[in-house]
């Protein structure tokens, strides 16, 4: 049993111990598949706190001839497959933690010949009858020699496989030299029997290209068929909060919300510390500060503090993700920042809509905690005036809904360009961040009745409050919205719904910098 090849399963034994434990073990049954096949090399790119290395140390228990793992594994899911003990510890692995070789910027020198000496010095132990071995010491020229001597092909387990783009962040020349080395180490070698990296980046792409072309990507933009392994489903949150004595309405609340492949997917961590701890809070800032967050959120490409602002409202926008160059400093675009922030964990992407957003309360307070200082001057006002808004809407009391919506505008003039009904949704998103807590997220362009109506808002499963149909106008008048949410039967779409529906008409008069609002009721019966 060495450190690098052919390692022990003491990692893995510690997580199955661990007070909380959920099986991921049918993983295997995916990697199995892939083993001598074309879909060989498998890169996963996923947020901090999303469970890869707990993956990375499963597989090396699983296929290291370095250790017995069978009593590990006994009553996973993996134990019922039947490829189980085809594979179960019957592989030579190397097994690379890139961090571990690359701790600073002063490793960035040596860390690639510490990586291939100290394999090498591995090797050399478990293959005696091959030593001496090229002088060269170039790893993948060791391989090499290996596979032609003895036929031995290695199963790779990558974890950290990015780590240099993070340390390296500018450093351009030394990120194509670690590439180089992957690809030599990689591309057409006979003595890879399997590679698995994981990382919270996909490979870096230069232009439109993958820079390790013979790796298939599964990310936070596309899972593929690992979804379920990227998180905990649904099914496993019930499970645990029964188990462990949770509230899945209030674990809901707090870490579910990411997409993937259609499947809802919460932050596993977060919810294992809160099912230990008996709490919901935010467990993020162990390992990600609110400065990371604040310096993308910062750059503001093309109005991303107006995005956030739209998505702190519970809101969605529209995103193209494939001009993201998988690193974290080739960023021109909002697109390019918002697509770092999926992989990063801060938002949640729907491929289907090609939207993203925040996914739950854990990561809101992340995006509050990083504009609490400098640069967006008013937002948090703002957002405390949303419960008294939100409580005047139900009260029909529109001269103070305008009231309060004038408020908030004044307190983000310097963030929000306020010339259109665009600009104008916007500050109603945030004037109703409260919404969050009864209604649904807040649909936008419904298609309702003869037309669409600009926003509405339906409340969660068992909460009695009236559902919120809105129209925005400019420079027209508040009486004008209600008239068209009424001639074109927007509220006719909520025919079926059991409650009552406020009609809420809202304008801003730009020569006069005036709000109004009317409010009217339509009772259930109606």
């Amino acid at each position: 049993m060495g450190i690098y090849v052919n390692p022990g399963n003491t990692a893995f034994q510690e997580a199955v111990n661990s007070m909380v434990y959920v099986d991921k073990s049918a993983l295997i049954f995916c990697t199995n598949r892939a083993l001598n096949t074309k879909q060989k090399n498998m890169c996963i790119s996923r947020p901090r706190r999303f469970g890869k290395s707990m993956a990375a140390d499963m597989l090396c228990a699983y296929y290291s001839a370095g250790c017995d793992s069978r009593a590990l594994f006994s009553g996973l899911a993996i134990a019922s497959d039947q490829t189980f003990e085809v594979h179960l510890n019957r592989h030579s692995v190397i097994r690379l933690d890139m961090q571990r070789f690359l701790e600073t910027t002063q490793d960035l020198e040596t860390f690639i010949s510490q990586v291939q000496c100290c394999v090498i010095a591995e090797l050399a132990q478990v293959f005696p009858q091959c030593v001496p071995f090229p002088a060269n010491n170039r790893l993948k020229t060791v391989l090499d020699d290996i596979f032609r001597q003895t036929g031995s092909r290695f199963v790779f387990i990558i974890d950290e496989w990015d780590h240099v783009f993070r340390v390296a962040r500018e450093s351009t020349e030394k990120q194509k030299e670690y590439l180089d080395f992957l690809r030599g180490l990689f591309k057409g070698a006979d003595y890879v029997e399997f590679a698995y990296m994981t990382g919270i980046l996909p490979i870096k792409k230069y232009g439109e290209h993958s820079a390790i072309n013979m790796f298939d990507e599964y990310s936070m933009i596309d899972p593929k068929n690992l979804g379920t392994y990227f998180g905990f489903t649904t099914e496993e949150v019930l499970a645990g909060c029964q188990r462990y004595g949770a509230n899945p309405q209030e674990i809901k609340q707090w870490y579910d919300g990411y997409l993937l492949n259609g499947i809802s997917i919460y932050n596993p961590k977060s919810v294992a510390d809160a099912w230990m701890w008996k709490r919901c809070k935010s467990y993020w800032t162990g390992t990600e500060t609110y400065e990371a967050l604040k310096i993308y959120m910062d750059l503001n490409f093309d109005g991303l503090k107006e995005t956030i602002i739209e998505m702190l409202g519970n809101g969605r926008v529209s995103v193209d993700p494939t001009t993201f160059q998988n690193d974290m400093t080739t960023l021109k675009t909002r697109d390019d920042v918002l697509t770092l922030l999926v992989h990063l964990g801060y938002l949640a992407f729907d491929e289907v809509r090609d939207e993203v957003f925040i996914p739950n309360q854990e990561i809101a307070q992340e995006f509050l905690r990083s504009i609490k200082t400098g640069g967006w001057d008013g937002v948090i006002s703002a957002l405390k005036r949303s419960e008294e808004l939100l409580k005047s809407t139900w009260a029909l009391d529109g001269d103070t809904v305008a009231e309060g919506i004038a408020a908030i505008h004044n307190e983000t003039a310097s963030l929000l360009q306020y010339n259109n009904e665009n600009s104008l949704s916007c500050t109603l998103l945030m004037a109703y961040y409260s919404a969050k807590a009864y209604y649904k997220a807040p649909l936008r362009e419904l298609p309702a009745g003869k037309g669409f109506a600009d926003i509405v808002y339906l409340p969660k499963q068992d909460v009695k409050r009236p559902a919120l149909v809105v129209e925005l106008k400019w420079n027209r008048s508040a009486i004008s919205a209600i008239n068209q949410i009424k001639e074109r039967q927007y509220a006719s779409w909520l025919q079926d719904y059991a409650g009552d529906v406020l009609l809420i008409g809202i304008n801003y008069d730009s020569k006069k910098k005036v709000h109004s609002c009317v409010i009217e009721k339509v009772e259930k019966e109606m």
